[in-house]
């Protein structure tokens, strides 16, 4: 029962989403980190090419979401931060099982090996992203660590709760493991926060996500994105323009010119065709499947 839970929960993915990419605006290097209780995270540190010092976005991803795809578009959500993107336990090259104790302390190791590293000076100069499930670490890693601002894109009140409205006939509240009831810790989370939704979302209803909203102290803007699914959301221009300014605003940092949207651009999906990979992570379509 815990495994196949784990399996319907996580989904955990080896297979690389972006086999080769070549970033625009940063230096990519994989990176190597150990968590608390010593297994091996895998993922990527992106640095702006021009000379920092440069504030850092920590990005932790959803369900089955293997997240090489950052690295192609760092750029646009990104722009002139760090950025480290590490894949959760189980997916990638990435050892381990999954969990979610297991997933917020290595949340928790990410923010850490940035200050230990020199990265940074402190939290101060990192904001977190969290998508999904992702946005489950967010909450409960910002609620332990202090932090300069959070973006929460298509975020939950608690897994259990999704769950229970999904499966209204079983008994999810004796045999759920992994909770990840952000709705209790929202209220620790002292950084200001930008909850991103879909405007059509068919894995995170709108309600679940009012319900985290409402208890979360600095909550600065909640916006639905015209035109976006559970999936598509964060290739969107809108959504891309929306979280960039929003983490420049946080760390008083100026809009590059040239990173600005061409008008019209509106909610156009960005191109990927500068990297061998599918369009979107894989999580999108199997991310129906969970709460």
């Amino acid at each position: 029962m815990t495994t196949r839970q784990r399996e319907m929960l996580f989904a955990p993915t080896r297979q690389r989403e972006v086999a080769r990419c070549s970033p625009v605006g940063h230096r990519t290097r994989q990176v190597v980190l150990r968590s608390a209780d010593g297994t091996r995270l895998c993922g990527w540190l992106m640095t702006p090419r021009v000379p920092g010092p440069h504030p850092a976005v920590v990005y932790f991803g959803g369900r089955s979401e293997e997240v090489s795809w950052v690295v192609r578009d760092a750029e646009h959500l990104f722009p002139g931060l760090q950025v480290l993107a590490v894949n959760h336990r189980g997916f990638g090259e990435s050892q381990g099982i999954p969990g979610e104790r297991e997933l917020v302390d290595d949340g928790c190791a990410c923010v850490d090996w940035l200050c230990a590293a020199g990265r940074v000076p402190d939290g101060s100069r990192i904001a977190i992203v969290g998508r999904s499930l992702g946005s489950g670490i967010a909450v409960q890693v910002a609620a332990r660590r202090a932090v300069a601002a959070v973006v929460l894109v298509t975020p939950f009140d608690s897994v259990l709760a999704v769950a229970r409205r999904r499966i209204p006939a079983a008994p999810v509240g004796l045999i759920l493991r992994h909770r990840f009831e952000s709705v209790k810790v929202a209220e620790q989370v002292r950084a200001p926060v930008l909850i991103v939704r879909a405007e059509r979302d068919d894995v995170v209803p709108h309600p679940h996500t009012d319900a985290l909203a409402t208890r979360l102290p600095k909550l600065i803007d909640d916006v639905v994105i015209p035109g976006s699914d559970h999936a598509n959301i964060p290739f969107i221009v809108t959504t891309q323009l929306l979280v960039r300014r929003f983490l420049r605003q946080a760390f008083a940092l100026a809009e590059p010119a040239e990173t600005h949207a061409a008008p019209g651009a509106g909610n156009d999906l960005r191109d990927a065709s500068s990297c061998s990979s599918s369009a979107m992570p894989s999580h999108s379509n199997s991310d129906n499947a969970r709460s």
